[in-house]
């Protein structure tokens, strides 16, 4: 991304607001906008957030071209001084988030844009378009991971993917939620992560028989060696025929350090159970029995209660696209405007009929709750940025909405974590992204704070998400000066 100009990315009404904001307001007036998603996807208790790398690409790259301006013109909305003040447009505010590869929340703002409205306003389709992609990617993949039980899943999704965009940094999203590695080369050489595959079957059909084919591939890549088996008949043909390759393999004093077969089609459970019977009784218990075949975290939860014997998982279409929840739902609203006498920032909130898209006002950040003495999540709560807290002392939680619903910690009982970090002030990046695999290690680490009740597929305990007192104060106020007599 850091080599192309994305500042056309974006929708056409924040350009016609920001024209607006230049041509009515003070186009320097400071706010506040925050991103944040409403629900968890495919029902799970907690989501993966990623994408921030890319982010601070866009933002650090963000300008308008002659070109881009001669086009904006060509469309006739825009006058000329607007024109003119886009050709020297320069990011300049403050932005903080959430680190990738950080367990998430609903409601919690996850990046945080502090900056003059009209750029402020600008950046919205974009960060949203980075944001919601790679955290849902990472969120399935996450699931994914943890049916897989220890096994490696590796990231096959790239010619099912929406486009090549979507295929990049959609296994890079993978890779950070717990995959192995990819089949996806660019995405291998832009991030430093592991790429893997085996063969197809046109390979084994290129060749006259089989096992000539195996042979071939042995010869090729013998300490790479996975060898597909269902081109013809699994168990009849194509596991004999493995087993006869890795035999001739070990007469000739080849090492046999990464081998096996790869599974593609059938009854996984069926055809791996007995293939790892047959490799067994020939002598090479550590073979390696993958499969790949349309999986998702069901289908591979259910292999693994039947007792299937695959150890290595490739996962393509449905990890990629996210099939079954193809949307992250993530928003972008304004919480606050800087008052210019006071300096202070004076909350704003939206309301709606529906009780979910009433939003939190003011200047917030998050801080994570975990028990002392497990340290798992007991809450994450939402609070003004001016506010402060002392684990020694005692701390009460409640639901913002079912405000009877109490939880008092004990002094000492409880640790507590600032999840906004800085990444941009004055428009200069101040932070340094780790790389994928670094990321990859801290997500690992951040889903064992879960407890497993709030990691299982179906039905998940539903982590807390609460108002400090002062920020519940701050809203309800605002709530309550919006109710109007007849």
């Amino acid at each position: 991304m850091d080599t192309r100009n994305f500042s056309l990315l974006t929708d056409l009404y924040e350009l016609t607001m920001m024209q607006g904001y230049f041509k009515e307001k003070d186009a320097n007036e400071t706010v506040v906008f925050d991103v944040f998603y409403r629900s968890n996807p495919d029902g799970n208790a907690f989501s993966i957030c990623a994408g921030l790398e890319q982010v601070i690409d866009y933002v650090r790259n963000l300008h308008f071209s002659q070109e881009d301006v001669d086009y904006l013109r060509s469309v006739g909305l825009f006058e000329e001084d607007f024109l003119q003040y886009l050709l020297n447009f320069r990011f300049s505010g403050d932005i903080y988030a959430i680190p990738e590869g950080t367990v998430i929340f609903p409601r919690e703002p996850l990046v945080k844009v502090i900056a003059p409205i009209m750029e402020a306003q600008l950046v919205e389709t974009a960060i949203l378009n980075i944001i919601n992609h790679q955290s849902l990617i990472a969120t399935k993949t996450s699931r994914i991971v943890y049916a897989a039980r220890g096994d490696g899943v590796m990231e096959f999704g790239l010619r099912r993917a929406q486009g090549p965009d979507a295929g990049v940094y959609g296994a890079r999203a993978a890779m950070i939620a717990g995959c192995i590695g990819t089949s996806n080369v660019l995405t291998g050489k832009l991030f430093h992560v592991p790429v893997k595959g085996t063969h197809a079957h046109s390979w084994i059909m290129s060749f006259p028989d089989e096992l000539t084919a195996f042979r071939a591939y042995a010869r090729i890549y013998p300490s790479a060696c996975i060898l597909l088996v269902d081109t013809y008949d699994t168990l009849a043909s194509g596991v004999p025929n493995a087993i006869r390759v890795f035999k001739e393999m070990r007469e000739a004093g080849i090492p046999l350090t990464f081998y096996g077969i790869r599974l593609d089609s059938g009854d996984l459970a069926y055809l791996s159970k007995q293939a790892r019977i047959m490799l067994d009784e020939a002598g090479f218990p550590d073979a390696v029995i993958s499969a790949s075949n349309d999986l998702d975290e069901y289908l591979i939860d259910s292999l693994k209660m039947q007792g299937a014997a695959i150890t290595s998982w490739g996962v393509g279409t449905n990890l990629i696209t996210s099939k079954d929840c193809p949307s992250f739902g993530g928003v972008y609203k304004l919480a606050a405007i800087r008052d210019k006498k006071t300096g202070r920032f004076i909350p704003k909130i939206k309301l709606s009929e529906n009780t979910e898209k009433v939003t939190n006002p003011g200047n917030k950040t998050v801080y994570r709750i975990y028990s002392r003495r497990t340290g798992k999540i007991i809450a994450d709560l939402i609070c003004l940025t001016e506010e402060q807290f002392d684990e020694s002392d005692p701390l009460l939680l409640f639901d913002p909405i079912e405000t009877w619903k109490k939880t008092h910690l004990a002094p000492g009982a409880y640790t507590m974590r600032e999840l906004l970090v800085p990444i941009f002030r004055n428009g200069v990046c101040v932070y340094q992204s780790p790389g994928v695999m670094e990321i990859r290690d801290y997500c690992r680490k951040e889903q064992e704070t879960l407890w497993e009740e709030s990691r299982r597929l179906v039905n998940p305990h539903e982590i807390h998400v609460d108002l400090s007192n002062e920020l519940w104060h701050v809203k309800k106020r605002l709530l309550d000066s919006y109710h109007y007599n007849d």
